[in-house]
């Protein structure tokens, strides 16, 4: 439930962050006409995440076995591309997320109503489809539908308050440190998806090495047990572990997080000392 929280609380916090400040910037340049538009263009988000996550609930039932973990792998190894997207962007862009997008907004009013219903629709509706795949690939791996789609509800429930309270000026949010750590955690959960995924392949007999295990801990680790509960649901890594699995997981994993940390921690640029004065200098600053 953990890790489904977390990415409810990322992505819903991004969404909550883009309406508060097309909101805010309608609101702050007298424009409150158009705040139906923006409006408009989130409710229609919100209705076409709930419909794709229905679409990959409900479209695979009826399918072979091997199709279904065909499909299964196949949008779990999409879901960890689309996450990590998300993780490298936002870590780059997040001091520039409010100037961006009152910029892009002024635009689409320049354009028409249209326009606005449109930035907020790709906006909003961009943080609802990753969070409908990355969630659909956690119930999957999970084996269970209640559990994340619970915690997942948690953390977007949690979002939408702390954008309300955060627009309202009652709460101030170190926005660098928060997209920093929530990158680490779901840079180690999109190692889990990806594993299970590439299980997935193997299931479906498009990748070798099913029965060829790196490493079985189910002896200590049983996967009914607490701790092998919590580490199947939070990190997706299962006891017993295909060589291909644990390949997939440090290849995905070591150099991933080594370049996000190497971007999102990164201090400014250093202050470079002022070069001592020259005679010739002296000289001129005496004349």
């Amino acid at each position: 439930m953990l890790a489904n929280y977390l990415i409810g609380l990322r992505e819903g916090l991004e969404a909550a962050l883009v309406v508060s400040i097309l909101v805010a910037y309608l609101v702050r340049t007298d424009r409150r006409a158009l705040l139906r538009q923006v409006w408009f263009g989130v409710g229609i988000a919100a209705g076409l995440s709930i419909g794709f996550g229905a679409l990959l609930t409900l479209g695979p039932q009826g399918l072979s076995f091997e199709a279904q973990e065909a499909i299964g792998g196949g949008l779990s190894i999409v879901a960890v591309g689309l996450i990590t997207w998300m993780i490298f962007w936002m870590g780059r862009n997040a001091r520039h997320l409010k100037g961006h997008l009152e910029g892009a907004l002024e635009n689409a009013i320049a354009v028409g109503k249209g326009a606005i219903i449109a930035m907020a629709l790709l906006a909003v509706g961009r943080e609802g489809l990753e969070t409908a795949l990355f969630l659909w690939a956690g119930i999957t791996a999970a084996g269970s539908t209640w559990v994340p789609i619970v915690g997942a509800s948690l953390g977007i429930a949690t979002a939408i308050g702390l954008g309300f309270l955060m627009y309202r000026g009652a709460v101030r949010l170190n926005l660098r440190v928060f997209f920093q750590w929530t990158g680490v955690f779901l840079i180690l959960v999109a190692g889990g998806v990806l594993a299970y995924g590439v299980h997935d392949l193997q299931e479906a007999g498009i990748l070798p090495g099913l029965h060829t295990l790196a490493f079985d801990i189910s002896g200590a680790v049983p996967a009914g047990s607490v701790h092998g509960t919590l580490l199947k649901g939070i990190f997706n890594i299962s006891p017993q572990t295909t060589v291909l699995e644990a390949v997939a997981w440090v290849a995905y994993v070591v150099p991933v997080m080594w370049i996000f940390v190497q971007m999102a921690f990164r201090s400014g640029p250093p202050r470079t000392r002022p070069a001592a004065a020259t005679s010739r200098d002296l000289a001129a600053a005496g004349a």
